[in-house]
């Protein structure tokens, strides 16, 4: 060994466990004549080697340059060692002591390669239901301790085979510590459930058999896949599909459909180039396209997305699905394994007791689910190809990476709000932001939340050291949260429900520390506002130290509670007040008894008011008679934005004025000044489409008066009115060449981001004593 040669330790952080970091370190190493040792720890990847400064230096950079695909480092550092001497390079055994410091990997679609060898007979992993290597497969799921290695995975139940072990130890092979290794001989085992045969085990190929003749045959089949069980079924049965939403009592909602193949969903839908990345990408999530016109009739689409021109679609991301789809060569219905509205079924033993009630069989595996997660959901905008995430999880959850961010300096963790319910854990200086975990509404969704909370709070070892919530009392959220700053003695800090979504939006874009001012525009359905009202279209102006609220849509009764929600009729009741055109419209779709209630309870004095731009489209779907009652949420907007866009694809953006002229709007605008022209506009005939199109216009139109009214030069926009990709493309085409807007682009403008907005208030109410403005209650 020359003495002009030192020891070098890096530390690498981030997400680098499961990326297949250590084979990566170990060839190149290899390649770099290095001898020393890599291995995995609870905070991240540690490197130690001998080599001369320059050659030492010139290996650290190609660490960062070259480093795995599915890796994101977000710290590296290389500092001198006491001397030692190496003689060799090496994989060592993972340090399971300390804090655990790093990022964890999402769980990773099936890779080109392992598809190819799925099907190819001459492979001995040919049709392995489980096949995967260090590029994909189950990574978050099954993790239930750190370091990510195979004895702290759900994988530890499946000791590698001698081939399998040999694949491992040899550092040329794709599978080189792998740690989900495994093959027909060591590997996860199928398990068929019916009701006409009882539970089986046995071939796998005999199993898959099975599922596949049992959806050809119009039945319903659960299969469990990643994150949970999918209820399937021939989505060119339509008997069978609404045979699914009987079962499921789903009698509307669309459900989602998974394809054989990229090839196969383009003949049937519109896919672009963005789109077809993210389907074929690692996360695989569920994407929001367009049919087309000249499609054959093989969907059977009014069972599928009633009302609707799109479909939800995903390609097979787990080998497993792979293998069925392959055979089926069709499209079936994927939509979560669960009952209506509870959270997604993922262990064996729960699906064997609630599934069959909808399902005509299970087919399961022994590979247990640590960590339960619905496909994630992404769509774009038609023309300007904005991107929109409506669900962020399987693929995407847990970690947010973005260096700009300022965090606090102690660990948090944010509750989140009610609906789309998620929470974020700071620690260590990293950020984690759950998977969607649903509207938590019924027990079983709670004790999800509750649960995942206790998984990621455990794998880390992590005690906040303050709670954020959301201010209103009667959030299972807010209230779990009490809760657990109680058993923690640590303080509870609110942070309004608007506001978080403002700061959520501002800290994706990296505008936190602007000082000129940015307009927000945060509309939703429902959050508790200042003056305990229930906001919802509301704009914020955002200057650096201070979020006051500028602008609104008028208040108007909130009455009947959840009932208005799910009754757009009853929206458009309370937000008309007392157009006359309306009532024409609105009276007969009530009973005389719910007229003569519901009257009386408007005129109260007492009443709740609410500003709620969700409302607003509810009462537009309603007076347009495109939706009175809804069976799920955001029905009525669906449909509402549907119609408009019919409409804005023959005569584009520019072709129709809004409702009302630029003069007559106003920064806090009376709701009844949209909806008084819709109603007379349907009175004299006027197509709904093109009333739906002007409403979009309208809201456009109004965001460009607060603009300027306010002198503003940047809008941001947040809030789950955004999942609105007409709306989004609208405001483009209108704004983007007099204004700067900023939308979101990792997180989805819905209330999942509402426990990241709160992180961002907290970390910025340290430095920027912003949490004297936005602290609502301790």
């Amino acid at each position: 060994m020359k003495k002009t040669q030192k020891v070098y330790r890096i530390h690498l952080q981030g997400q680098v466990q499961g990326v297949g970091f250590r084979p990566f370190v170990y060839k190149l190493a290899k390649e770099f004549e290095l001898c020393g040792w890599v291995n995995n720890s609870v905070d991240g990847v540690h490197i130690e080697f001998n080599a001369a400064e320059e050659l030492g230096d010139a290996f650290f950079q190609a660490v960062q340059k070259r480093a795995p695909v599915l890796a994101r480092i977000t710290a590296a550092d290389m500092i001198e060692a006491p001397w030692k001497i190496y003689t060799n390079f090496e994989i060592r055994n993972s340090e399971e002591t300390g804090e655990a410091n790093l990022l964890l990997t999402p769980d990773v679609a099936l890779c080109r390669e392992c598809r190819m060898e799925l099907h190819d007979p001459a492979n001995r992993r040919f049709c392995y239901p489980f096949i995967t290597c260090t590029n994909c497969g189950p990574r978050y799921s099954i993790i239930q301790k750190l370091p990510y290695d195979r004895p702290y995975t759900t994988m530890k139940a499946f000791p590698m085979c001698m081939v399998c072990a040999t694949e491992y130890e040899e550092p040329l092979n794709r599978r080189y510590y792998s740690q989900t290794n495994s093959c027909t001989v060591c590997g996860i085992a199928l398990q068929w459930h019916s009701k006409e045969e009882g539970s089986l085990e046995g071939d796998d190929s005999d199993l898959i058999n099975r599922a596949v003749a049992y959806i050809l045959a119009g039945k319903i089949v659960a299969v469990k896949g990643i994150g949970g069980f999918l209820l399937c079924c021939d989505a060119g049965n339509e008997k069978a599909v609404m045979e699914l939403r009987m079962r499921k009592h789903r009698p509307s909602k669309p459900f989602a459909l998974m394809y054989p193949s990229l090839e196969m969903l383009t003949e049937e839908a519109l896919v672009s180039s963005e789109e077809a990345w993210e389907l074929t990408g690692s996360a695989a999530p569920i994407l929001l396209l367009e049919l087309k016109n000249d499609r054959s009739n093989n969907l059977a689409i009014s069972a599928i997305a009633p009302g609707l021109n799109q479909i939800g679609a995903m390609l097979p991301y787990a080998p497993l699905f792979e293998r069925l789809l392959h055979q089926l060569q069709r499209p079936i219905v994927a939509t979560s394994g669960n009952r209506s509205n509870a959270p997604i079924v993922f262990d064996n033993a729960t699906a064997l007791r609630e599934l069959p009630e909808i399902a005509d069989a299970l087919l399961c595996h022994n590979r247990d689910i640590v960590t339960p997660q619905d496909d994630s959901v992404i769509r774009f905008t038609p023309r300007y190809r904005q991107r929109i995430v409506l669900r962020r999880s399987r693929g995407l959850a847990p970690t947010f990476i973005q260096p700009e961010l300022l965090l606090p300096d102690k660990s948090v963790l944010a509750m989140g709000a009610q609906l789309k319910s998620a929470f974020a854990l700071t620690h260590k200086g990293n950020l984690y932001l759950s998977q969607y975990l649903g509207d938590l509404e019924n027990y079983d969704t709670e004790r999800s939340f509750q649960l995942t909370i206790k998984h990621l709070t455990r794998l880390f070892s992590a005690r906040p050291e303050a709670v954020l919530t959301d201010p209103h009392p009667d959030y299972f959220s807010t209230r779990l949260g009490q809760q657990l700053a109680a058993e923690w003695n640590v303080p509870v800090i609110q942070y309004q429900h608007h506001r978080a979504h403002f700061a959520a939006v501002l800290a994706e874009n990296n505008l936190l520390q602007e000082q000129d001012p940015i307009l927000g525009v945060i509309w939703d359905g429902t959050g508790l506002g200042d003056d305990g009202q229930v906001w919802g279209g509301e704009f914020f102006l955002f200057d650096g130290n201070s979020m006051p609220r500028v602008a609104q849509l008028g208040y108007f009764p909130f009455i009947l509670g959840n009932k208005m929600p799910r009754e757009p009729r009853i929206s458009a009741l309370a937000t008309c007040g007392n157009v006359p055109e309306a009532k024409v419209l609105l009276e007969p779709h009530f009973s005389r008894t719910e007229w003569s209630i519901y009257n009386r309870l408007l005129s109260k004095e007492d009443n709740l008011h609410s500003s709620s731009m969700g409302r607003l489209f509810d009462a537009a779907a309603a007076l347009l008679g495109l939706s009175l009652q809804s069976s799920y949420e955001g029905e009525a907007a669906m449909l509402l934005e549907n119609a408009a866009l019919r409409v804005f694809q023959q005569i584009g953006y520019d072709g129709l004025p809004g409702l009302l002229a630029i003069e007559k709007l106003s920064e806090n605008l009376p709701p009844q000044a949209l909806l008084q022209p819709i109603a007379a506009g349907v009175l004299r005939g006027e197509p709904a489409g093109e009333l739906a199109a002007r409403f979009h216009r309208s809201l456009v139109d109004w965001v460009e008066h607060v603009a300027r009214c306010r002198q503003v030069g940047r809008i941001a926009f947040s809030g789950g009115v955004f999942q609105n990709a007409v709306l989004t493309d609208l405001l483009i085409h209108r704004l983007q060449h007099k204004f700067s807007l900023y939308f979101h682009r990792e997180l989805s403008p819905n209330d999942e981001n509402i426990a990241f907005g709160q992180v961002m208030l907290a970390g910025g109410g340290e430095r920027r004593c912003m949490q004297r403005l936005y602290k609502q209650r301790t």
